[in-house]
């Protein structure tokens, strides 16, 4: 029996992150763009008391191919995820907000100042999930035809991140003492000037609000490349995996906490959270039912559309019921090189049909169907076979599949004593057992 304790991540998709879900989905039809559903959501995973509620964004809606996105909901009528978040922040008291904000196309200075605020403006639940953009959609409404090359984005954001950092420490945690006997409002020797000129940006300035609760929110990343891992290890405290065995699970959690020696880290700074989504049942097979009843509503459009994008090729020619050809593989990813990989080993593993693909793939995590006993038995396997610090939940149907999974499975681990029965802290920070960074500037 481990004595770690499971983190649990809320992938929040208003209708369900299958892309059939907002067909059975109890939700608004309009749930997207209702904020008083999103709060309700956020309140119920806050009573499963998980560590965090995660918005993933893109800047961009598709431009082509209308038809079929009419078909799927996933990157369509979207609120802005920081503005989102606090909103839901004043509705919620202790679950993490964590959001993704790209470093392609905004300023260092624009990051560090949302993030702030939505620290502050939450009581220490912030988190940046840092990501430099996959797809050229986004880039074409910056005024790029296309986005850079993988390791050029990763250069650029490793300058973007440390200047973000730097602004996060403009003042020193002591610096406002709001005296109003001397008439001194924040004492001028502990605001620190952050100035850089670099390859890519140029600032010289402060951040106009005082340090953050958490003394800067909480770094997020899901870079599964060399160079995405070498960024993670020297930045990260939560990294969302995508490895779909136990196996994959292992050497990715080996050699990414491995790695973090070398930039002065130890192995408990950097929480690792698997993809995971779950279909519950009083039996395996009446789970697995259930979810196949699912699959069999994804469209064939949609189920193209989301291999084609993540394959980075069009396979909308192909026949349905044939083995998709291994010579529609490109040579390299630009974009997700995890989804690209996963969707490669399939067709050159598997020799599944066309149709079988779309059916089988499901974007950098796994499905388990199985009774709650069951889906606890998994989930502390990876922990104590140390393929994971915890999950990254998303859940096919909401708010059917995340009320059943906190009605059902929670408080199997909880009996189990590896989860938490009750919040013991107020920031994500403490929620996931991570350090509050000290200013670089305090004596």
């Amino acid at each position: 029996m481990t004595n770690r304790q499971i983190h649990l991540g809320l992938l929040a998709q208003p209708q369900g992150d299958h892309p059939a879900g907002w067909l059975k989905s109890r939700a608004p039809l309009d749930a997207a763009t209702d904020i008083d559903y999103y709060r309700s959501v956020a309140q119920l995973a806050e009573q499963g008391l998980f560590d965090l509620f995660f918005i993933a964004d893109t800047p961009a809606t598709r431009t082509d191919n209308l038809h079929v996105h009419s078909r799927n909901p996933e990157y369509n009528n979207r609120f802005e995820p920081i503005t989102l978040l606090s909103a839901i922040a004043g509705a919620t008291r202790h679950i993490g907000l964590g959001a993704t904000a790209s470093t392609s196309f905004y300023e260092p200075y624009n990051i560090a100042r949302l993030f702030a605020s939505l620290d502050h403006i939450s009581h220490g639940r912030a988190g940046w999930n840092v990501v430099t953009s996959a797809n050229d959609y986004a880039a074409r409404n910056y005024g790029l035809d296309k986005l850079p090359p993988h390791d050029e984005r990763y250069v650029k954001a490793h300058e973007f991140y440390r200047l973000v950092e730097s602004l996060w420490d403009t003042w020193e945690d002591d610096a406002f003492v709001y005296d109003r006997e001397s008439v001194t409002y924040y004492d001028p020797a502990k605001y620190h000037v952050t100035e850089h000129e670099g390859k890519y940006f140029k600032l010289f300035g402060g951040l106009n609000i005082r340090r953050t609760p958490q003394g800067r929110p909480v770094i997020i990343q899901a870079g599964s490349s060399e160079t995405g891992k070498n960024f993670a290890a020297e930045t990260a405290e939560v990294v969302f995996a995508s490895d779909p065995t136990l196996a994959a699970g292992k050497t990715f959690y080996t050699d990414l906490k491995g790695r973090l020696a070398q930039f002065g880290r130890a192995p408990d700074d950097l929480k690792i959270l698997a993809g995971l989504s779950v279909m519950i049942g009083e039996s395996e097979a009446e789970a697995q039912d259930k979810y196949q009843e699912l699959q069999r509503l994804i469209h064939p459009d949609v189920g193209i559309m989301r291999l084609s994008a993540d394959l980075e090729t069009d396979l909308s020619g192909l026949p349905l019921d044939e083995p998709v050809p291994v010579s529609m593989i490109p040579t390299k990813a630009n974009f997700h090189q995890s989804y690209f990989n996963m969707i490669a080993e399939m067709i050159r593993a598997q020799k599944l049909t066309l149709r079988q693909l779309y059916a089988a793939y499901e974007r950098g995590k796994v499905t388990l169907c199985g009774t709650p006993a069951g889906i606890a038995d998994h989930m502390m396997e990876w922990m104590e076979s140390d393929a994971a610090d915890g999950f990254m939940m998303s859940f096919h149907v909401v708010p059917d599949d995340l009320s059943d999974f906190i009605t059902q499975v929670v408080p199997e681990l909880q009996r189990r004593g590896v989860y938490r029965k009750a919040y013991s802290g107020n920031t994500l920070r403490e929620h996931l057992g991570l350090a509050r960074p000290a200013n670089r500037h305090s004596r």
